[in-house]
């Protein structure tokens, strides 16, 4: 490259007006998309502007990467199997303060914002709370500057896309990628190698020393695909690298020659079935080894990648903890453990106990459950077959772990047995979070209560023997997407009562606390609320053909379906206040509109007959004109976060609602809040924390607490018990056995009435009556307008310290040393 073309790049810069907008747009519409003002159509108008706005990205992030090179900083690579990024145009342009600019732009060319955000798909890169946590994660770190990479999959599809069809969940595949995305930079130069199966040979090296040669069966290369990340109205901009499984063969030409046209392309599909699709169906075995394949798959090349960054500007690996922070986001990545060791031992030829030095130095681990079902464990013998060297590094690193604890520490036989990376009963697996555990130099939860029972419950023998590494990061959620984004009304009536320095800092909104009994502003706040209230329900209208009444209460659980979140204890409250109409029981009862949302698990029933019956509920009241006065229930199907993005700004009810001791956070519970509605909640997860900021008084309470559970547990729990003391339960049992919830089918909903009869894992009836007394408690105070909104004004002030830029300040300062 010639000076002169280096001196015309470097002085090449937009400047991001209303102008450069419209002449970038014509010359991409023109000679990228090839179309004028008769074929153009809303799709290439969406994918032109998109275009520009990236490329403001491009310029800002051609400054950034130079100089942190330069100034060799110490980096974060965040490694998820998810990512939950939702739309990237509004973000973009919020974080790059071209608002007023692009508005002028589109209304000079005729377009409406409205109208283009609502052609961008949501990206497919994750499912629920741990993928949207890790995009919230991104944003912060950008917005503080805090130079990082995200890692993961580019996911050809997305977990699924829910529809509801006849009164059930169906799924269909989200087919994400099917034009593309204008908001990826591919990388074909960054490819690497990634290997499966095979067999480990001992050699001895030149020095006459014990080596190990994997001689792999199958490879495959990893591609990467780069997502910008801005940070907030600073010019800085991060990374998210995706990796793309690509085969090393694509086409073989004897299996064609010989007239085999399916083999001939075998091998390619098989290889690029690694990053297809988001979290395959692992029921069966080969769904299990799939899924075992895609996390070494992305860690595999991540380390790689990584370790390249490192070695441009290091000779040697004594460094590499100084100058790398790999964060592990729940166990699936767990698996960096033995594959950093594996690169240092066998690839660079370091000693292993040098080796493990820097991979603890380097590695942390964060628990987002304590569900033994999400704690991964790998059978013995698909883990052999899939990375036979790695589970030779297993073996050696648990075997030393074991005799230092045993001969330093005194460990017994059964501690030594919990803490082991190999379980031997019932069957022989590997333990990837004690993997992940061990090969950390810090494990944090990341609630204060989550915190608590791992240190006192699931990892007690890791705490008792390591206190010092257990920390507490209670997750956060970052205000530019949840509030400025979501609910720009409100974020103005922010701005005029205590300036704009919270767009900066969200602890700045403890200024409102001198607004909870200002009427000026709790008039302002239940204006905004209702035109929102409005606004929803005129979406909804046009989405689902949905008539809703916005002077009803709006009452929301939005959230994956799982028993533990107990969206079935809402449904039973709402057959409740069914019966109460229907028995003149409702005197004070107002408008009430319960909403759900969530995806269920392709493969879990319960959870896809509890969406059932929720329909089924629905039904019911819709076809009564008495109950339909008073209650509307709606379920909103294929949850994700530009519906999110709707629903946060009318949500006057915030149902938080799992079992005690069940849920590890929760992010929801806290956008809610921020957004002005009140949380209807148990002691569990960051509930805890959100009430205890809030103040008691402006939090509904209800539920056993984890002790008081405990102490259930231990006496021996009878949910019959509930029967008949709670005068309630028997009426809704009998009320769903009847079968008028389902006529063609009488029996439908038996296998729910049949689980909480017999077990009632959750502890529904344990927490029925409370849960009855508490809404009955908040239908009262809704009636209270000037307390209702003064309660909600508290939680709005209070929520500053859940910005995830709180929670990143937090593991820079405690965690990746920065």
């Amino acid at each position: 490259m010639t000076k002169d073309l280096r001196n015309r790049i470097d002085s090449l810069r937009l400047q991001g007006s209303a102008e450069e907008i419209v002449i970038r747009f014509v010359e991409y519409l023109k000679y990228e998309r090839g179309k004028d003002e008769y074929s153009a159509t809303a799709l290439d108008c969406y994918l032109c502007f998109a275009t520009v706005i990236k490329n403001y990205l491009l310029e800002h992030w051609l400054i950034t990467q130079p100089y942190e090179y330069k100034q060799n900083s110490k980096r974060v690579y965040y490694l998820s199997m998810e990512y939950l990024i939702g739309r990237s145009l509004n973000n973009a342009i919020l974080n790059l303060d071209l608002g007023k600019q692009s508005l002028k732009a589109l209304k000079q060319m005729g377009f409406k914002m409205q109208m283009l955000e609502e052609l961008e798909w949501d990206a497919g890169l994750g499912n629920g709370g741990l993928g949207r946590l890790a995009a919230c994660f991104l944003d912060s770190m950008a917005s503080l500057k805090i130079p990082a990479y995200g890692y993961g999959i580019r996911y050809e599809y997305g977990i699924f896309f829910q529809h509801i069809m006849n009164g059930e969940q169906h799924e269909t595949p989200d087919n994400w990628l099917r034009y593309g995305s204008v908001w990826e930079i591919p990388r074909p130069q960054r490819l690497f190698p990634v290997h499966f199966g095979g067999f480990v040979e001992e050699i001895l090296n030149a020095k006459g020393e014990l080596r190990y040669e994997w001689h792999p069966q199958e490879s495959i290369m990893a591609m990467a695909y780069d997502y910008l990340i801005p940070g907030y109205k600073n010019g800085y901009i991060n990374t998210l690298r995706l990796w793309s499984a690509k085969s090393t063969r694509d086409f073989d030409l004897d299996y064609f020659n010989a007239g085999d046209y399916v083999q001939a392309v075998a091998d390619k599909n098989n290889s690029e079935m690694i990053s297809k699709v988001l979290y395959p169906k692992d029921d069966q075995l080969a769904g299990k080894e799939l899924r075992l394949k895609q996390e070494y798959f992305f860690v595999s090349a991540t380390l790689q990648d990584i370790m390249r960054r490192y070695q441009k500007k290091h000779p040697d690996w004594q460094s590499f903890s100084d100058k790398a922070a790999i964060q592990m986001n729940d166990t699936h990545p767990a698996i960096a453990v033995a594959e950093l060791m594996r690169l240092f031992v066998d690839e660079k030829g370091l000693d292993w106990e040098n080796a493990w030095q820097i991979t603890k130095a380097t590695l942390a681990y964060t628990n987002h459950t304590i569900l033994p079902e999400a704690l991964e464990k790998w059978q013995l013998e698909m883990f052999e077959k899939v990375l036979p060297r790695h589970l030779q590094i297993i073996y050696e690193i648990n075997h030393r772990f074991l005799t230092d604890l045993k001969n330093n520490k005194g460990a017994d036989d059964s501690s030594l047995r919990r803490v082991s990376i190999i379980e031997e009963e019932p069957q022989r697996s590997v333990r990837m979070a004690n993997l992940a555990i061990i090969g950390s130099h810090s494990v944090n939860g990341v609630s204060a209560l989550h915190s608590e029972i791992l240190k006192k419950e699931l990892f007690s023998d890791f705490y008792h023997y390591f206190p010092k590494m257990f920390n507490n990061k209670t997750n956060g959620i970052t205000p530019r997407r949840w509030l400025m984004l979501a609910n720009p009304a409100l974020s103005g009536l922010i701005d005029d009562s205590i300036g704009k320095s919270w767009r900066k800092d969200l602890r700045k909104l403890k200024k409102l606390n001198d607004y909870l009994d200002d009427a000026a502003f709790i008039q302002s706040l239940a204006k905004i609320k209702h035109k929102n209230k409005e606004d929803f329900a005129l979406y909804c209208e046009k989405q689902y053909c949905l008539k809703l009444n916005p002077d009803s209460i709006f009452d929301f659980q939005t959230k994956r379906l799982h028993e533990y979140k107990r969206q079935l204890l809402n449904a039973l409250h709402i057959l409740h206040l069914v019966i109460c109409i229907q028995e003149n029981e409702h005197k004070e009862l107002l408008p009430h509109s319960f909403f759900f949302s969530g995806k269920a698990a392709p493969g879990y029933f319960m959870a896809k007959l509890i969406i059932r019956f929720i329909l089924s509920i629905s039904d019911y009241i819709e076809q009564d004109s008495q109950l339909s006065k008073y209650l509307k229930v709606v379920f909103l199907p294929n949850y994700r976060v530009s519906l999110a993005e709707k629903i946060m700004p009318a949500a006057e009810v915030s149902q938080q609602i799992s079992t005690a001791g069940t849920e590890a956070s929760g992010t929801g519970n806290m956008k809610y809040a921020l957004n002005a509605a009140l949380t209807v909640g148990t002691l569990d997860g960051a509930n805890v924390e959100i009430r205890e900021a809030v103040g008691a008084d402006n939090f509904f309470l209800f539920g056993n607490t984890v002790e008081e559970l405990e102490l259930l547990k231990h006496r021996g729990y009878n949910p019959q018990a509930y029967m008949q003391s709670v005068p309630y339960l028997p009426r809704i049992i009998e009320f769903i056995q009847s079968g008028r919830l389902s006529p063609d089918n009488p029996q439908l909903f038996k296998p729910i009435v049949d689980s909480l009869l017999d077990n009632d894992q959750y502890f529904l009836f344990a927490d029925f009556d409370d849960y009855r007394r508490v809404m009955e408690k908040l239908n009262s105070c809704y009636q209270d307008g000037k307390l209702w909104n003064h309660m909600a004004t508290a939680n709005i002030a209070n929520m500053g310290r859940f910005s995830s830029d709180e929670t990143i300040k937090a593991y820079a300062k405690d965690i990746w040393k920065l």
